[in-house]
């Protein structure tokens, strides 16, 4: 355990002081375990970036930098104030094979084959009206410098809007879908993992539908994934985890909201049979359980009643 931390430590110290892309790649725990990473701090400089700039200078999405540091101004984050990055995670409670997109936390997992790692990227998803669905499929095409043909579902909403699209967006600068593609099997072949023109939207739902990563993250992604490799798409709020050391973390995020008259800060939270099982056990504290739930960090929270964890 102290091993595998000191060594998510030194990457994310690594990083940040380089700003190379090793932020995102974490040793993998053994299968009892599903802890990864460390969180770091980072004080703002009066250089008057917006947070976005530093969400993608750490590799993580702007709405998990928002859950950390609640009351940050997200275009002009205050000069001196200490913010958390939120770099460390528990994986999700799915099988760790190929592709995992955990919609709630807007991530993905990419577990590649062979290796003893995880890495990680923040995603933007589907907008209310377009939302990204849960699946379990494959990568069933690769399209480097993609064209756009907006669906009509896609064209309606924008024309809502007054906003008329052209039948197809040709490869290139302006084109939504940036320079990388990977069509996912599921239904007609709607969905795609791609890239994005914008410099802004990551961690966020922005998307028709689609999974959304920065330029560099989709290149790197789409270079490492092979055509057929797994895909799961799943919507995990609540995660939970009891680590070899008998301690007991939660990460709780907000959830999707359904209509515009949706709080997801106080919104029910949707609970699988194990995460109720973790929260209702005698080992949990019940106190600090009631606290991770309504704060929504996004963030591990350690919850485990001392008296009743060895050291």
């Amino acid at each position: 355990m102290k091993l595998r931390r000191l060594t998510g430590i030194l990457l994310v110290t690594l990083v940040a002081g380089t700003r190379m892309a090793f932020a995102t790649s974490y040793p993998l725990p053994p299968e009892n375990s599903r802890l990864i990473g460390e969180n770091v701090s980072y004080q703002v400089p009066d250089d008057k970036r917006p947070l976005e700039d530093v969400a993608a200078q750490f590799k993580v999405g702007l709405l998990g930098m928002l859950e950390a540091n609640p009351g940050t101004d997200p275009w002009l984050p205050k000069a001196g104030t200490t913010l958390t990055i939120p770099t460390q995670m528990l994986l999700p409670d799915t099988k760790r094979e190929g592709i995992v997109v955990n919609l709630a936390e807007l991530r993905l997992y990419y577990y590649p084959q062979g290796e003893d790692r995880v890495i990680v990227y923040p995603i933007g998803i589907g907008q209310l009206g377009a939302i990204t669905p849960s699946m379990v499929t494959s990568v069933s095409q690769k399209i480097p410098n993609p064209t756009w043909t907006p669906t009509p579902n896609i064209r309606k909403r924008y024309a809502q809007e007054g906003v008329t699209l052209p039948v197809t967006v040709p490869a290139g600068p302006e084109n939504p879908m940036g320079q990388f593609a990977m069509r996912l099997a599921y239904g007609k072949g709607h969905y795609l993992i791609h890239g994005t023109n914008a410099n802004f939207g990551i961690g966020m739902r922005v998307s028709s539908g689609c999974i959304r990563l920065r330029p560099d993250d989709i290149e790197a992604l789409f270079n490492a994934v092979p055509k057929g490799t797994r895909v799961q798409v799943i919507n995990q709020p609540v995660k939970v985890a009891i680590e070899p050391d008998g301690k007991r973390y939660i990460e709780v995020h907000q959830p999707l909201s359904r209509n515009e008259k949706d709080d997801p800060q106080t919104m029910r939270l949707p609970l699988t049979s194990d995460a109720k099982k973790f929260i209702n056990s005698k080992q949990s504290d019940e106190v600090m359980i009631k606290e991770a739930l309504e704060r929504r960090s996004g963030m591990p929270i350690i919850v485990s009643d001392s008296e009743k964890v060895s050291g």
